[in-house]
């Protein structure tokens, strides 16, 4: 006996010892259907703590004992008055009346005590279930709530598609069945129906097969062995498949989510690449138009155009080619960027370099001459991809070459603060419109700036240069940011760790540039 039935037996012994306590004591002042009461309420008082066949014992015992001690002839089982033992047998009767319905009220109440203990698991379960965003995650725990409720080992299989085929690579299996058992789970798991004992399908089987059942497909499938060993235990089947049916409902609302979401990635993929085709045709019908043209020109008619004629259509073949050149590598970058996990061909590099590079291309441009480079002394080597980072000053530049007037500077900075190189662009141009500014960094996007008044045929491009831009600094674990002006225009900050952020960097002293 546990400590808990130890300590109701007490209190029904101590309802009794205070009832016959009291009977004694006033025997002298009440008759005998007084007294009888006394013990009827002792009798209702134990009942509440006693197993039923006690209480049932212990009243006929008391009722013997009450006839031993108060009933004449005393210390004697004869009685003299058929009133005395018609009250006899009616104590006798409603002792067990009132034992029986004590019995029964517990039975009732631990029955609810039980149901409210299945609802609440059957809750804390959906709970469980319905924030998990991988479900068959929680295969193992739904094996560990089913052999808490029935004692007796489980295994579960999980199907982690719709696509109706079942294979090792498609089920999540958790426990050991043998053959036969995995059989009947997977002939469960096709059917959609349970089996074994009170399923009403081969219930002479020793163990019950349990579907995990969504609104219009299994998804998979739970054994529980041994089970009908135990014919007390197979009232729990219906508690148990709502476990499962909870089960195999998340299941198919997660397969369905994820087959929403590829289908949605899919077609934004597609919108993507229409988007892009259709952005690129445009973009490269411009220039190639005009290198066809200029190409053709000097071709059937280069020997009747003077010297500066061909150096200008010569001229404006490179401008237009540089131009497709630098919109092919913007287009291939941004899709090589957003790939996953993609790796750069980092190093260590000047910030001197880099930029003198840039600046040597750039000013071979026919305005370049407008760029204005300042670089702070003694800075640090960058850990970082060279090629990517000229491309994004590169890009930088030319925008703000393109959207400023043809005399006003641009300036490019670069300096240090903290643990980041801090490159900055910025120009004299009309600028961007707050609403813009984070617009300006998505693809195809090319902002709502006036054009320069000077340059009234300016072309917006493709939209991708500052995509790509944003894309090469989130690479390098930076950022780039277009800050607000007072003075107008627009100034674009891009952050590079000196040292880098990633787990392919190298854990070195860093090194100081040469002056």
């Amino acid at each position: 006996m546990d400590s808990k039935g130890i300590q109701r037996t007490a209190f029904a012994l101590l309802a009794w010892a205070t009832a016959w306590t009291t009977m004694f004591t006033l025997e002298q002042k009440l008759d005998l259907a007084n007294l009888a009461m006394l013990m009827v309420l002792a009798s209702a008082l134990s009942a509440m703590w006693l197993p039923g066949w006690a209480s049932l014992v212990v009243s006929a015992a008391a009722v013997m004992a009450f006839n031993w001690f108060f009933v004449p002839p005393k210390f004697a089982f004869t009685v003299d008055l058929y009133q005395n033992a018609l009250l006899l047998v009616v104590l006798l009767l409603v002792n067990w009346i009132i034992a029986g319905l004590m019995l029964r009220q517990r039975r009732l109440a631990e029955s609810a005590r039980i149901l409210a203990s299945r609802e609440a698991r059957l809750r804390q379960w959906g709970d469980t279930l319905r924030d998990a965003s991988d479900p068959a995650a929680h295969a193992a725990a739904l094996r560990t709530a089913l052999g808490e409720s029935t004692g007796s080992g489980v295994v579960v299989f999980v199907l982690r598609s719709l696509n109706g085929q079942e294979n090792e690579s498609t089920i999540l299996q958790v426990g050991e069945p043998n053959s036969e058992q995995r059989a009947g789970l997977a002939l469960c798991l096709r059917e959609g129906r349970a089996m074994g004992p009170a399923s009403g399908r081969y219930e002479q089987l020793p163990d019950a097969y349990l579907p995990l059942r969504g609104r219009s497909a299994t998804l998979g499938a739970a054994l529980l062995i041994g089970l009908g060993r135990h014919t007390g235990r197979t009232e729990l089947l219906p508690h148990l498949q709502a476990l499962c049916d909870q089960m195999g409902a998340a299941l198919q609302r997660s397969l369905i989510a994820a087959q929403e979401q590829l289908a949605r990635e899919q077609a934004q993929l597609q919108a993507t690449r229409n988007t892009l085709l259709a952005s690129i045709s445009h973009d490269y019908r411009t220039p190639l138009a005009t290198i066809m043209g200029a190409a053709s020109a000097l071709q059937d008619q280069g020997d009747r155009m003077d010297a500066d004629q061909r150096k200008r259509l010569a001229n404006g073949i490179v401008e237009e080619s540089e131009r497709l050149a630098r919109l092919t590598e913007n287009t291939l970058q941004l899709a090589r960027l957003d790939a996953p996990s993609v790796s750069l061909r980092c190093d260590w590099e000047s910030a001197e370099e880099l930029v003198g590079a840039v600046l040597r291309r750039i000013r071979q441009r026919v305005d370049g001459s407008r760029v204005r480079a300042w670089v702070a002394p003694e800075l640090p080597l960058c850990w970082c991809d060279a090629i990517l980072v000229s491309q994004l000053l590169d890009n930088l530049l030319d925008n703000a070459l393109k959207y400023s007037p043809a005399d006003a500077p641009v300036e490019l900075h670069a300096r240090i603060n903290k643990d980041d190189l801090i490159l900055t662009v910025s120009d004299q141009g009309p600028g961007i419109a707050p609403a813009w500014r984070e617009k300006v960094f998505e693809v195809f996007q090319r902002g709502d700036s006036p054009k320069p008044e000077d340059q009234p045929n300016i072309d917006r491009g493709a939209g991708v240069g500052l995509a790509v831009c944003r894309a090469i600094a989130r690479a390098h674990h930076g950022e780039l940011l277009l800050r607000a002006r007072g003075e107008g225009g627009c100034l674009f900050e891009c952050s590079l760790p000196l040292r880098g952020r990633g787990p392919c960097i190298p854990d070195v002293d860093l090194p100081q540039a040469q002056s």
